[in-house]
């Protein structure tokens, strides 16, 4: 049986845009002095300076890719698989659709629109993460990070926790690279952090790897989500 979202971890802030939406925060569990990196792949390609700064210095992550990422990205899905000691892989959607009911848009993305369209995004994101991995997903991550009320109580009934943040490292991967490492670096135990591993073409993802290194440099303990919030048994 699958579980429903648990927000005994996560504070649920009113977004400032959407003002009855949600917008996830997250950290880990309370003692963790580990930092949580996870990355979105929501379409395009991937950027080999991240991921092969993960690898390089064997940092644990959880990637959160859509059904059209992963279409697209064949080789580095087979570079994932064979790296599966590292990588946590999750659910941003199957189309990298907002789930939101209340507003046509949300960061100039046109929102699911209503549940039906919610409950689309959500299971043909974990079916493509299924399919691809022979692993079913446990997160899953909406396009914008935001969240109408309602798709929030339907994700949980569907079986799925909500992955949230605490340190938006790059926002959406528009930041100059020096300003992203240098939040990176910045980061306190406990944080889980958000950037994205599918702008290669964009100064980001250098800031990102530097980030990284900076933590490992630091001794930083790394930890995917699945190992700090464990599936409840029982």
């Amino acid at each position: 049986m699958r579980f429903l979202v648990l927000f005994s971890f996560v504070a649920l802030a009113a977004s400032p845009v959407l003002a009855g939406d949600v917008e996830p925060r997250m950290v880990l569990p309370a003692g963790d002095q580990a930092v949580a990196l996870t990355f979105d792949a929501c379409s395009g390609a991937v950027d080999s300076r991240i991921l092969d700064e993960l690898i390089a210095d064997r940092v644990p992550a959880t990637l959160f890719v859509t059904h059209r990422w992963l279409k697209r990205n064949a080789a580095t899905v087979s570079l994932l698989l064979a790296h599966s000691d590292l990588f946590e892989i999750e659910n941003h959607g199957e189309n990298h659709v907002p789930a939101i009911t209340d507003q046509p848009t949300v960061f100039g993305l046109p929102t699911a629109g209503s549940l039906t369209a919610v409950s689309q995004e959500v299971l043909g994101g974990a079916a493509a993460v299924t399919a691809t991995f022979g692993q079913a997903p446990v997160w899953y991550r909406d396009a914008s990070a935001r969240y109408s009320r309602d798709a929030v109580e339907l994700i949980g009934q569907l079986g799925y926790r909500i992955a949230g943040y605490s340190l938006n490292a790059d926002v959406g991967a528009s930041l100059p690279a020096a300003t992203v490492s240098k939040r990176i670096a910045a980061a306190k135990p406990g944080a889980v952090i958000i950037a994205h591993i599918n702008h290669p073409e964009r100064p980001a993802g250098a800031g990102v790897a530097e980030g990284i290194r900076k933590l490992v440099a630091k001794g930083v303990r790394f930890e995917r989500l699945d190992s700090a919030f464990p599936v409840p048994t029982g």
